[in-house]
């Protein structure tokens, strides 16, 4: 995989097994409403035993996100680890149909391809209890240098940080691609993984490694450890922004975007919304939405819509992968 990128991920290769349920369920069980929860494989087995009737789709975080990118027209790439069973399979021909390349070794051994369990309450809340399974096999000899070289933008999914072994991916792919020239990117994905590792996602930002981050305001708020919107700005603003160029781009759900630069903050209001259905993928579609806009020599501004157009067609349905155009809606809304 050596041809010119627009954009490659580092994530998690994981299978979403998603099924509506009620408040009540998650109370029962004792599961965090809102979060993702890791959980072994026996746990995996007990709760898929209780849900109800379950859509099974190609996810994870930083896939989803090069789905979106892709659909918009950018070249792109993935690197993540499956096993060599049925749902891995199934896996890497559902990313490669998306016109994604996906080249990582299967696995041969070991934990089965991960799987997370997305419980949609009605009010289109989804709350994950993940299963790394093979995920967590991922090393850094998996980073191939010549393609991660030929990417414009390399984006890096917080979850990654779980696995020890996949940390080394993750810095190898940072030293590479800014010795290459090119920008670097990272979500950071969860308020219970920041919390996790609030320190180490810090050093990477004010240490450089960092050009384009993206969080939720909650996910901003828990970085900073502060319960106020305005003091995890200003503490963004004030020392977290290393270079001239970095960009962050913090989402607050119906109340739009905000653009965070060194030299201003630009609000972007949320894209209408006919049906709220499934909130699973929006963080991910909107990355994915931005990061087409950059690529493409678009504004930050037009960046934010791009991004809140593609969330709010993810939220629309059942599922955190596109299902209609989004080239087509861009240009009928007049974003491309």
């Amino acid at each position: 995989m050596t041809d010119r990128l627009d954009l490659l991920a580092l994530g998690n290769a994981i299978v979403d097994v998603i099924a509506h349920t009620d408040d009540a369920f998650l109370v029962s069980r004792g599961l965090r409403k809102g979060g993702m929860t890791l959980i072994d494989e026996a746990s995996a087995l007990t709760l898929y035993d209780s849900m109800g009737p379950a859509t099974i789709i190609s996810g994870g975080s930083a896939a989803n996100t090069i789905a979106g990118a892709a659909a918009l027209g950018l070249r792109t790439g993935f690197v993540g680890k499956v096993r060599d069973d049925e749902a891995g399979a199934h896996y890497r021909h559902d990313m490669r149909a998306q016109g994604v390349a996906f080249d990582t070794p299967a696995a041969t051994d070991g934990p089965a391809t991960a799987r997370s369990f997305i419980l949609v309450t009605p009010d289109g809340e989804r709350t994950m209890n993940t299963y790394l399974g093979a995920c967590q096999g991922l090393t850094a000899a998996d980073v191939d240098e010549a393609t991660v070289r030929s990417a414009g933008i390399v984006y890096l999914e917080g979850y990654l940080w779980d696995p020890p072994a996949a940390k080394d991916a993750f810095r190898k792919a940072v030293e590479i691609a800014h010795g290459a020239g090119s920008r670097v990117a990272l979500t950071l994905s969860d308020s219970f993984c920041v919390d996790r590792y609030r320190d180490e996602f810090l050093e990477l930002m004010r240490g450089g490694h960092v050009d384009i981050l993206f969080a939720n305001i909650h996910e901003l708020k828990a970085l900073y450890q502060t319960a106020d919107e305005a003091t995890a700005l200003a503490a963004l603003r004030g020392e977290d922004l290393p270079h001239d160029h970095f960009v962050a781009a913090v989402t607050r759900s119906e109340e739009g975007a905000l653009v965070v630069t060194r030299e201003q903050t630009r609000a972007v209001p949320a894209f209408p919304l006919e049906r709220l259905v499934d909130t699973t993928g929006a963080g991910d579609l909107f990355a994915g939405g931005f990061l087409a806009g950059l690529a493409k020599g678009l504004d930050h501004a037009d960046c934010a819509r791009l991004g809140a157009m593609a969330a709010a067609e993810v939220i629309s349905h059942i599922g955190a992968r596109p299902q209609a155009d989004l080239a087509d809606m861009a240009r009928q809304n007049g974003i491309l």
